[in-house]
């Protein structure tokens, strides 16, 4: 007996703490920097850039500048996923009117450092501050895109900064949310280091959202995306496309339609 209460308390505190200690490796999924970059991708200009944070760490990443317009030109930045070195996004075909930031995440791509949700936010203001005083740039017309775990980056960044709209990809209310619907057998709210919070954070914002959700997402389903929509403070399209997964998302055809109507309605300044 005295050895199955051995056996049965090992199960339920060992496998908590393993968890807790790899859920770092769990969550994030750095990737090195494959295949030629964005100058080879982009049919634009592309321009190296980088920067260095308050504790020493240097991101680099690319601004794939708009085809032609105005000296200042509205910018899209992006936000990848937990497995996503971003440069292929350069080859995608967003709006040519809009410059393009692509920024890796530490640890992704070229950038140095290790990842956690309170670097990446901050991260993500200090890139956010940068490009915002770029004089080619327009700083009243900088849209976030975040796609997953991007979206969690995006909604910090649109609580602390002023931005022009938001388009986040399969979103999620929080992490702790998403982790309790994968592992409802573990007390993830009290193991999460990195919670990702977005739904408390959305009723402030007041910006424009658009939400693309895949009904098939097994990863992050619609109705964490949902519930995030739901939150959201400022006005907001939801748009489902029923047939789409998490990973093949952007290949559906009611994708990239919805996010060039969103930019166009977005005010001119």
């Amino acid at each position: 007996m005295v050895g199955w209460i051995v056996i049965g308390a090992a199960v339920v505190f060992g496998v908590p703490a393993a968890m807790y200690l790899v859920q770092d490796s769990l969550l994030f999924f750095p990737q090195p920097l494959i295949g030629p970059g964005p100058a080879a991708r982009a049919a634009r200009p592309v321009e190296d850039v980088a920067f260095e944070t308050a504790d020493g760490v240097r991101l680099r990443g690319w601004l794939i500048h708009r085809q032609a317009g105005a000296d200042r030109a509205p910018l899209l930045i992006f936000y990848g996923g937990n497995a996503e070195e971003i440069s292929w996004r350069a080859g995608e075909p967003w709006p040519p009117a809009w410059s393009l930031a692509l920024v890796n995440y530490r640890g992704y791509g070229t950038s140095e450092g290790k990842p956690s949700e309170s670097d990446l936010c901050a991260d993500a203001l200090l890139v956010f501050d940068a490009l915002a005083r770029r004089p080619d740039v327009d700083a009243k017309r900088i849209v976030l895109v975040g796609s997953s775990l991007g979206s969690g980056v995006a909604t910090h960044v649109a609580a602390q900064r002023p931005v022009a709209g938001a388009i986040l990809i399969s979103p999620f209310d929080s992490m702790t949310e998403v982790g309790r619907r994968h592992y409802p057998w573990l007390p993830v709210g009290t193991l999460l280091k990195h919670p990702f919070d977005s739904a408390s954070r959305a009723p402030e914002i007041r910006a424009p959202l658009l939400a693309i959700a895949g009904g098939r997402d097994g990863i992050i389903p619609p109705v964490h995306s949902k519930r995030l929509f739901d939150a959201w403070g400022g006005p907001k399209r939801w748009v489902e496309i029923p047939q789409a997964g998490h990973n093949d998302i952007s290949g559906w055809p009611q994708y990239w339609p919805a996010i060039g109507e969103f930019l166009r309605e977005l005010p001119a300044s």
